[in-house]
């Protein structure tokens, strides 16, 4: 059986996966930090949001640069209160082209829910797959 910690990410996955925003903050704290490259900050999706509003505007600013996206995370490996998830993502650019790009999300947890995400990937594909 998967530890509190674990459960709770799989949980906001699942919220990706069914496109759930409830179901995506279940597992995280009201003041989360959530974290993508500063590399991204051309195209509004880079730095740090705080708090389930923030994920929220994240969320919904991310239609406006991509046509979909759709995330298989594949291994978890847990050490103290961090989660380690290393994993792939399907992306659609908005003109319809389709790659896989590996990611790594490094969680840190606090009584069963995340206090932070920080979501590590390769930008010069990301910024390629945008621009295609």
């Amino acid at each position: 059986m998967a530890s509190q910690n674990i459960e709770a990410i799989r949980r906001s996955y699942a919220g990706f996966r069914d496109r759930d925003i409830e179901g995506i903050l279940s597992g995280m704290h009201p003041d989360v930090e959530w974290v993508h490259p500063e590399g991204m900050a051309a195209y509004g999706l880079g730095g740090t949001k705080l708090g389930h509003a923030g994920i929220k505007e994240f969320l919904a600013h991310v239609p406006t640069v991509l046509g979909g996206m759709k995330l298989a995370p594949q291994e978890f490996i847990e050490q103290g209160d961090r989660v380690v998830v290393f994993g792939t993502r399907e992306v659609t650019s908005r003109r319809g082209t389709t790659v896989t790009l590996d990611f790594v999300h490094s969680w840190t947890m606090r009584d069963g829910r995340a206090t932070r995400m920080e979501d590590i990937f390769d930008t010069v594909a990301f910024h390629q797959l945008i621009e295609s």
